[in-house]
């Protein structure tokens, strides 16, 4: 606890808020970079961007699709791409990729989140492949459902064979397995976390 607290007001002392579009290749430069003059490389990036709908395939619209897409895969790109062979120039650097149930399990209603999800996930392998040996560690967390306002047009509770709002995972659990992952020792690589609730309905 002590090394997570530390963490934690480390954080709160170089806390740097930027507005940024993450599916613009420019704002997400402009962000780093804004970024990089204030407090140097990054020393952890955590992609965790993302957009969440449940619809059949004939009602997903090639919008939807894009966009999710988009949000969820394209943006982890781009940031990727803009930090990480900074952190492997500078030899050190932990890479967080926040992916979900969906990146190994297909849900009925999610093809558009399942493919960025998915695609996620080999994107992720592929950078830990290109980053190995460098001192950049990579950790995929892929948790189960966790309650924010993402549920929010889904309403699960109304939906016989979700999980009920009150037994999700709440963000704090997301946070604490990313905060675990990070503060290991260096000869440590924690490469991947997968996180459930303890009362958990797997839907199909």
């Amino acid at each position: 606890m002590r090394v997570a607290r530390s963490l934690s007001n480390a954080a709160a002392e170089r806390r740097t808020d930027i507005a940024c579009d993450v599916t613009k290749p420019a704002d997400v430069e402009r962000a780093v970079a804004r970024v990089e003059k204030e407090l140097g490389v990054p020393d952890v990036l955590v992609n965790n961007a993302g957009i969440f709908f449940i619809k059949p395939l004939a009602e997903t619209t090639p919008a939807d699709f894009t966009n999710t897409l988009t949000t969820n895969l394209t943006a982890a790109f781009l940031f990727a791409r803009t930090i990480v062979p900074k952190m492997v120039a500078r030899g050190s650097g932990h890479f967080v990729t926040i992916g979900s149930i969906s990146d190994y399990i297909g849900f009925s209603g999610s093809t558009a989140y399942a493919a960025s999800k998915f695609g996620l996930r080999g994107m992720h392998e592929v950078i830990r492949q290109e980053t190995a040996k460098s001192g950049v560690r990579t950790t995929l967390v892929s948790p189960g459902p966790v309650d924010t306002d993402i549920w929010d047009p889904v309403d699960p509770d109304s939906k016989p064979g979700f999980t009920k709002r009150a037994n999700m995972m709440r963000v704090e659990d997301v946070a604490a397995a990313v905060v675990y992952a990070v503060t290991q020792p260096e000869h440590v690589a924690v490469t991947e976390i997968r996180l459930l609730p303890a009362i958990y309905t797997p839907r199909g």
